[in-house]
């Protein structure tokens, strides 16, 4: 197959060039809207279900009104008249309720009537009321808006640096221009996959981050492998040759790493929730279409540049078997014992703080402290009420609970069911919030629905999905880094190494978010939590990058291996092969992701820096100290097999 790739690349470079041109512009046109499409809902990170879930359809259902106030406005006594007026005459409002605010402000909530278009409700009350507008309906929508905006400033951050990098790391202006294009195709050829999926299945605006950062990461990755090797190749050969020699060699790296990436976020498939989904369609899909690009794309540049892939270049690389990786390699394989504890010493003290991580949900909090809905939930402080259905006796017992602060009179919702708003005495997600509620589940009959029953259920339904997940996501990066290395020490070894290292991210992203380090540089308020649904983000993202890494070394040390040369010098020459390759491509990696920390939403702040983080710590502690370490350590049982014996 690979050779057929070589073959067409070699054949039919222009209308390979001209079909992806005209690709890009048709996807681009139609991509471009995508953004408006795709979901901000606090549905998201619903289970279906759930508890909870049920209880909010229930009522919705019964009632006819969407339980709890969507919109929520603090206005002045001389405007809340006027406030009044203008939300009741909107189509979509049921029930406008009217209270008291602290400072002589009056707090106008809205609850919207079951079916109808909360976010377009938002946007209109949002025009047109007086005072801060904020409540549910309305921070989704500022998080809509707030994170196209994020997209717009990451990627002109981005792009610039990115070219000037890769200018430096690809030695060359036209090598440099390579990863851009690639990117640029995937990314919008993803866009435009993602407006279609969006009408089949709910995706998360969310999403749109993560294929940005990973469709620029991956096409930097694979265009640097591919470059290396053909320069490598073009210095011995043809080429015509050296093209055929990169695909069937590179390319099949690129084959195995995109399929390995695409399988990572595939595990995230197992989840019911829709964030979680929607990072798994947009992730798979950006990591094979990156894959495709790389594979067809970049070999027919090759081809049509042939030696003038090197125009304008700046420098060249030492000779094979004397470069710095070379020699670093051999002197980290002179002490593998001490490297190994004191690396494997040093992942584990980063992870430390991961074992304090606290967990909170998603609300207004997450937005920067100029957004009015922000500005809304901060002032009122509000306690948001729990949702109950039960019997009427029933719903008397609960009134009783220790934890009560306030209780609505029972409503009737017909068949023997009464409904009404318990609010806790304390905060919602609050430990005393979740211990109120799961006393309320203990009565016979009730069901429970609400901010504090949602992180229950979601908690729950992530630590009953997860492990299914990590199964099935360590399980195939085996089976697949097995065909890549032909042995079965390696892929463990690399799936314990990869939790090793995420374990350190993790630690950091506790320390700096949950612990409130680094708000001033970074420009966020912590929570005092990490969102609830990151480490599992996470560990699907990072997991499959850092096998994306380990294919690229263990590729190029296998194939040295089975040239003839001795463990410790396969392992030295794989490292010099890829050493500079694995480090410029985590490099632009952590800026194409890593310009999300400049996000106003704090849990992209977190995506950014958590992959940026995994990559960094595993392309410099992980490839370059604990793997060579390890593999010196192991020998000749580095390769063993079934049917194969070390030696």
């Amino acid at each position: 197959m690979f050779a057929l790739l070589a073959d067409l690349a070699w054949r039919r470079p222009r209308r390979i060039l001209v079909a992806a041109v005209v690709l890009a512009v048709a996807a681009g046109v139609f991509g471009a809207g995508t953004p408006s499409h795709l979901s901000a809902s606090d549905n998201d990170y619903q289970d279906k279900g759930s508890e909870s879930y049920r209880t909010f359809q229930l009522l919705s259902q019964r009632t006819g009104v969407i339980p709890g106030p969507s919109i929520v406005i603090i206005a002045s006594r001389g405007e809340a008249g006027r406030a009044v007026s203008l939300v009741r005459r909107d189509p979509a409002v049921a029930v406008v309720h009217r209270g008291r605010a602290r400072g002589g402000k009056v707090v106008v909530a809205a609850y919207l009537r079951d079916g109808s278009d909360t976010g377009a409700a938002a946007r209109r009350i949002e025009h047109v009321a007086p005072g801060l507008v904020g409540g549910p309906a309305v921070a989704s929508e500022q998080v809509r808006r707030q994170s196209e905006r994020d997209l717009l400033r990451a990627e002109l951050i981005a792009f610039p640096l990115l070219l000037v990098l890769g200018i430096w790391i690809f030695r060359g202006v036209v090598a440099a221009l390579l990863p851009v294009a690639a990117g640029v195709l995937s990314i919008v050829t993803t866009l435009a996959m993602l407006r279609l999926a969006n009408s089949a299945v709910t995706i998360s605006v969310f999403a749109l981050n993560l294929v940005t950062g990973a469709g620029l990461g991956l096409a930097i990755d694979y265009s640097l492998l591919l470059l290396s090797r053909y320069r490598e190749e073009l210095a011995e050969s043809d080429p015509q040759k050296a093209l055929r020699t990169t695909v069937a060699t590179a390319g099949q790296t690129v084959a195995f790493s995109a399929v390995t990436v695409a399988a990572a976020f595939a595990s995230l498939l197992v989840f019911p929730l829709a964030f979680l989904r929607s990072m798994a369609i947009g992730g798979m899909a950006v990591a094979l279409l990156a894959g495709v690009v790389a594979l067809l794309v970049i070999p027919a540049l090759f081809a049509l540049l042939g030696r003038h892939v090197d125009a304008l270049a700046l420098r060249r690389g030492p000779p094979p078997g004397t470069g710095g990786w070379y020699r670093f390699a051999h002197g980290v394989m002179r002490r593998p014992l001490p490297i190994a504890v004191g690396t494997a010493a040093v992942l584990v003290a980063l992870g430390l703080p991961f074992l304090g991580v606290r967990f909170t949900g998603v609300d207004a909090s997450v937005l920067p402290t100029s957004a009015s809905a922000r500005q809304v939930q901060d002032a009122i402080h509000a306690r948001a009420p729990e949702h109950v259905v039960a019997s009427r006796a029933t719903l008397a017992r609960v009134h009783e609970l220790r934890g009560v602060d306030a209780m609505t009179a029972p409503r009737p919702l017909g068949g023997g069911l009464w409904s009404a708003d318990v609010t806790p005495v304390a905060r919602p997600m609050s430990e005393g919030a979740k211990d109120l509620v799961r006393r309320i589940r203990a009565l016979p009959g009730t069901s429970v629905g609400g901010v504090t029953a949602w992180y229950l259920d979601t908690s729950s339904s992530l630590r009953r999905h997860l492990p299914a997940a990590g199964a099935i996501l360590a399980l195939t990066i085996i089976a697949l880094l097995y065909l890549v290395t032909r042995s079965v020490i390696l892929p463990v070894k690399a799936v314990l190494m990869n939790a090793l290292s995420l374990t350190a991210a993790f630690g950091v992203l506790v320390w700096v978010f949950q612990d409130g380090r680094l708000e001033g540089a970074l420009h966020y308020t912590s929570q005092g939590a990490l969102e609830l649904t990151q480490p599992v983000l996470l560990f699907a993202i990072a997991f499959g990058l850092a096998t994306d890494y380990g294919v690229f070394l263990l590729s190029r040390i296998r194939e040295a291996h089975e040239s003839g040369l001795p463990n410790r010098e396969a392992v030295a020459l794989g490292l010099e092969r890829t050493g500079r390759v694995v480090t410029a491509a985590a490099l632009l990696f952590c800026v194409a992701v890593g310009s999300f920390a400049t996000s106003g939403i704090v849990i992209v702040k977190e995506v950014g820096l958590g992959i940026a983080l995994a990559v960094a710590i595993d392309a410099s502690l992980v490839r370059a100290l604990l793997v060579p370490s390890l593999m010196a350590l192991l020998g000749d049982w580095n390769w063993w097999r079934p049917g194969r014996k070390p030696g």
